[in-house]
């Protein structure tokens, strides 16, 4: 009995599928970035100065303390009302124009006593409205 030894094939894979898919790929990726770019909201920044702005106005701070009381310049008021907090901002301002308003809320006040501050800041026509943080140390 004569027993050759077969012939061993090696496997062949067929890349044309293969090729297929990755085309597609490729398409499908040359297509959406091209719709990417045209979803994008064009936004055209305002430019500014390189100057430093002299502030010859000293600042009002309203201070939201953690139980939602308000404290304008350090002096506490009587009660924790829209009216009362806008008689407040009106007498510390004077009148004055274009003054700087700073709010310091405590970081366990409650959001709506934010809120109603910067609110009625509003209402008086505060066009300068800043909200005081201190950064976190790592």
């Amino acid at each position: 009995m004569k027993l050759s030894p077969r012939r061993r094939e090696d496997p062949e894979l067929n890349l044309t599928s293969l090729i297929d898919v990755v085309l597609l790929l490729v398409i499908f990726f040359m297509i959406s970035t091209t719709f990417v770019q045209e979803g994008r909201l064009r936004v055209d920044l305002p430019t500014a100065s390189n100057e430093p702005v002299t502030r010859v106005q000293d600042p009002i701070v309203v201070t939201v303390t953690a139980q939602g009381s308000y404290r304008v310049n350090d002096s506490a008021l009587v009660n924790n009302a829209r009216e009362t907090l806008a008689a407040a901002l009106r007498k510390v301002a004077g009148g004055r124009e274009g003054v700087p308003l700073t709010i310091r809320a405590d970081a366990r006040a409650s959001h709506q006593s934010v809120v109603t501050a910067m609110d009625v800041a509003a209402r008086l026509g505060f066009a300068q409205v800043n909200i005081a943080t201190v950064s976190e140390q790592t």
